[in-house]
């Protein structure tokens, strides 16, 4: 059976599964599924850094010629960049991207001209689809019209617009691994008066996961950290629509957090975030408005865009991941910064540190005045669909609730747009749901102290899997 699938941003799966046949297939799809649009026939394509990512480029390539589309190669380069390009163009784009994942693992992401694809493309493109397994021939391969310059317009977009000393003397150690965005990133902050280092170049691929981090991860950062000479370390994902960012001590701040400090510059008044952002942003955000949808860009996309047709302002999305999206124009120093609605890592590693540096803190003290609580997340691993359907139906149940989390608390609230996310006294939160990625169960928890948040977390995974076992038993 194919690892294919669609997730929460774009189709991910093994690079076995992707390479040749089966990304020309899907591409094909994509290209078909759109071809009742209103005539534009250029597609934009990028990749990210992984050694698969050039060949299923090229068979999007191809996948695009035979399609009667003019492709644009535009070589290694963000997805946020990408993206900004086909809007610029007015064109279609394609990532080859498996984002955080690991190297054995890739995927595509799929633009229109006016941004990410919808849940309502996804079903579009897989009616197309047809029968993957069942193979084809594909074309000779047609090399694509190549576009250097795309990087540079995306670096433009923020040089063009904030003042050039808006991070004059801050020191900030820039971990390049193997994100896409390693030079552009170093590039941009040293533009902006930063004291740059950049450390960590790798030749392999690396792959950071900006929301659920791996140890090695933590403990190289706080390494770097300990001796005191940055005031923060900054980096992203793979394809660099994620950042991370670490202060002075090396803790790394959360994606949510992130946000509401970008969100806070731009002088943002609404805001729209998945059920799993903590609660700061309604007790302490300061927002007109903040909407929450179910966990997925695309979803988040989608209430930018409610968000606006019913009069908001200035709207602005963002995921626990740190993935800044802007959903409308917002005025800088009297200059517009249009919107680009997809996850962007380099705004929000920008604002939080200019933020900083314009309160004349440290993003230790700054993150600690939002008083934004403390959240842990993890998952249950091996753990089918159906199981984890089976149990958060369960959890729906009044009655069952109120008896799963006697331990813990009593239930006070209760969101079932992603899962089921139950607040408890004491302002605590413990939230369940199936990922959509993986055959994996995922809790998070939130509470005042980061001690109490992993303790919820991990009862929650204990008593989770002692249930889904009573009930396959």
């Amino acid at each position: 059976m194919s690892s294919l699938k669609f997730g929460t941003s774009g189709l991910r799966g093994l690079v076995t599964d992707l390479v040749g046949w089966p990304s020309y297939a899907y591409a094909s799809a994509f290209f078909r599924s759109v071809s009742a649009d209103d005539g534009r026939r250029d597609v934009v394509i990028g990749r990210d850094l992984r050694d698969s990512s050039p060949g299923i480029a090229a068979t999007v390539a191809s996948a695009a010629a035979a399609s009667g589309f003019t492709a644009i190669d535009c070589g290694a380069l963000p997805t946020p960049a990408l993206a900004l390009e086909a809007m610029r163009r007015g064109a279609y784009a394609v990532m080859v991207t498996g984002s955080h994942i690991p190297e054995d693992r890739n995927g595509l992401k799929f633009y229109r001209p006016d941004g990410e694809i919808t849940k309502d493309d996804e079903i579009a493109i897989l009616a197309a689809l047809g029968d993957v397994t069942a193979g084809g021939q594909m074309p000779t391969s047609v090399p694509a019209t190549p576009e250097p310059d795309a990087v540079e317009r995306y670096h433009r977009r923020y040089s063009d617009i904030f003042a050039p000393d808006i991070l004059k003397g801050v020191r900030v150690a820039v971990y390049q691994q193997s994100s896409v965005a390693r030079d552009l990133l170093t590039e941009l902050l040293t533009s902006f008066g930063a004291n740059i280092e950049p450390i960590g170049r790798s030749n392999k691929f690396v792959p950071i996961d900006t929301e659920a981090h791996r140890p090695e991860d933590i403990a190289f950062i706080a390494e770097v950290m300990a001796a005191g000479d940055y005031d923060a370390l900054v980096t992203a994902d793979g394809d660099a629509d994620r950042p991370l960012v670490a202060d002075g001590a090396g803790r790394i701040v959360r994606g949510d957090v992130l946000g509401l400090i970008t969100a806070r510059y731009l002088g943002v008044e609404a805001v729209v975030v998945p059920v799993t952002a903590g609660s700061a942003l309604e007790r302490s955000g300061g927002f007109n408005q903040v909407v929450r949808t179910k966990v997925g860009s695309p979803f988040v996309i989608a209430g930018m865009e409610q968000a606006k047709a019913a009069g908001a302002g200035a709207v602005a999305g963002f995921e626990a991941n740190g993935g800044f999206l802007l959903g409308s124009d917002v005025t800088i120093g009297g200059k517009i910064l249009p919107a680009l609605p997809t996850r962007d890592a380099m705004l929000p590693i920008l604002a939080t540190l200019a933020a900083a540096r314009a309160a004349g803190t440290s993003l230790t003290d700054l993150v600690t005045s939002l008083d934004a609580g403390e959240m842990a997340s993890d998952r249950l691993p091996n753990t089918p669909s159906e199981r984890s359907g089976t149990f958060l139906e369960r959890l729906g149940d009044e009655h069952f609730r109120a008896e799963f989390v006697r331990p813990i608390g009593s239930p006070h609230t209760v969101d079932q747009q992603d899962g089921i996310r139950i607040g408890l006294d004491g302002g605590r939160t413990i939230h369940f749901r199936a990922s959509g990625n993986a055959p994996e169960l995922r809790c998070y928890a939130e509470a005042k102290t980061a001690q109490d948040a992993q303790d919820l977390v991990r009862w929650g995974l204990t008593a989770a899997a002692a249930s889904i076992t009573k009930q396959a038993g």
